[in-house]
């Protein structure tokens, strides 16, 4: 049984990361063109670049993203627009009027004590095979941001994860990061995307497919689902639109309980994040009240798999008061329910620190772990760089950097021609069609 677990943690390990790594971002220095191309020269990315980034996008193998969610970003963040900062929005290679590279660069807040930390996650690297040797020029335009706190990047590959090692980032320092606990809900649906990933021929699919599914089945013998009633406790859910005042509450205490550098989670960072507009998939928020008192809360996000029909939900935020036991343990055996009514074929936790993973473990989940640490960090001071090395300094999960924060989405209005004009008036009209709009479960 251990080597079939084996087999199987591989096995969703690269279906859930086969297409970051077809994208190809790896930037590999040894790639040379065979006829001579034109010189790339960097630049600062404007609104204007956004169709050429798309088909840029699109020719390395990652989604395209809507203009919408490009406002969203640069125009909308509270990160931005509560200290007023002009940042970049990215970079761009451009060799003879095309654009052959870029990476995006996006704001975020964290608090660290008392303090507030600007910080800034890499997004989106990707560059036009001949010019992959140049490429290192994004990274390096990134690192030399100036009034930057903290620099994150939460979506490595291993070879970009090397690049931040040669920028000085340090990988993140939280225990077992690197290591996802997961439940399978659908054995037959993971069974038919596992022999998709594989590559097996149509009929030894088919009798792979129910094989798996038969040993999935009867392995839950052993493997114990979330259940954890709490009478003391009522979980109800809310749509991302509804979170209000009870979660700056909340927000207040939590950064009161020890000294832990914490992504920002007001109300208003919280909504931003993950009202995606046109979003493929979904979030759910799950809240845990005692009496009156909102004491934690999750959020639950369930995707798709538009070439193989994985459905996944992961727990992309979960706070508790206290780190609360019981309060943590509700929230997850809500957040399992509700990933088996949307449908999902797993069910997963990656990240948050050991008292939050130990609810999790105590129903012996399955585990994989990824080639490399997907989350890399560089503070812009050696004292604030040191600090953060302690592993209790961290409240690491998919909140972070970019990781639940860009999702596949499609374009929900008609962009107008002139895009530089369309983001002159972003202020005046702040899309608020876009934010309200309601999204469909799966897809």
């Amino acid at each position: 049984m251990e080597s079939f677990e084996k087999k199987i943690t591989s096995a969703i390990l690269n279906l859930i990361r086969s297409r970051r790594a077809a994208s190809a971002a790896d930037l590999d220095t040894s790639v040379h063109a065979s006829a001579p191309i034109a010189p790339a020269k960097i630049r600062e990315a404007r609104f204007s670049d956004f169709d050429a980034v798309a088909r840029l996008k699109q020719r390395g193998g990652l989604h395209p993203d809507s203009f919408e969610n490009w406002l969203r970003l640069w125009r909308l963040n509270p990160a931005l627009l509560r200290h007023e900062i002009k940042r970049p929005i990215g970079w761009v290679l451009e060799a003879d009027g095309a654009i052959v590279g870029y990476l995006g660069n996006i704001s975020l807040s964290y608090r660290y004590g008392d303090k507030t930390l600007t910080a800034v996650t890499a997004h989106g690297l990707v560059v036009d095979l001949p010019y992959r040797a140049v490429g290192l020029t994004l990274v390096a335009a990134f690192f030399r941001q100036k009034s930057v706190d903290l620099f994150i990047s939460t979506t490595a590959i291993e070879a970009v994860g090397k690049i931040a090692l040669a920028f000085k980032s340090s990988p993140l320092p939280q225990p077992d990061y690197d290591t996802a606990l997961f439940w399978v809900l659908r054995p037959h649906g993971f069974a038919r995307a596992l022999m998709h990933k594989l590559k097996t021929g149509p009929a030894l699919s088919q009798i792979g497919a129910v094989l798996t599914s038969l040993a999935l089945g009867a392995d839950k013998i052993r493997r114990r689902s979330p259940r954890h009633i709490s009478s003391s406790l009522t979980i109800r859910e809310i749509g991302i639109h509804e979170i209000g005042d009870e979660f700056q509450a909340l927000w207040a205490a939590k950064q009161k309980e020890s000294l832990r550098l914490l992504a920002d989670r007001s109300p208003a960072a919280l909504r931003w994040h993950f009202e995606i507009p046109g979003d493929r998939g979904s979030a759910n928020v799950l809240c845990c009240y005692q009496d009156s008192e909102l004491v934690g809360y999750t959020v639950l996000r369930n995707d798709a798999n538009s070439e193989n029909g994985l459905r996944t939900s992961i727990v992309a935020d979960l706070v508790a008061k206290d780190d609360d036991d019981d309060v943590v343990q509700n929230l997850l055996s809500a957040a399992y329910q509700r990933a088996k009514n949307a449908g999902s074929h797993t069910f997963e936790l990656l990240g948050f620190p050991s008292s939050i993973r130990q609810a999790a473990l105590a129903w012996n989940p399955y585990r994989r772990r990824y080639p490399a640490c997907p989350f890399f960090y560089k503070a812009a001071t050696p004292e604030l760089h040191k600090a953060l090395s302690d592993t209790t300094a961290w409240y690491a999960s998919p909140y972070d950097g970019d990781a639940t924060l860009i999702r596949p989405s499609y374009a929900t209005t008609a962009r107008p021609e002139n895009s530089t004009q369309e983001t002159r008036n972003t202020a005046a009209n702040p899309l608020p069609a876009i934010l309200e709009q309601e999204h469909s479960e799966v897809f």
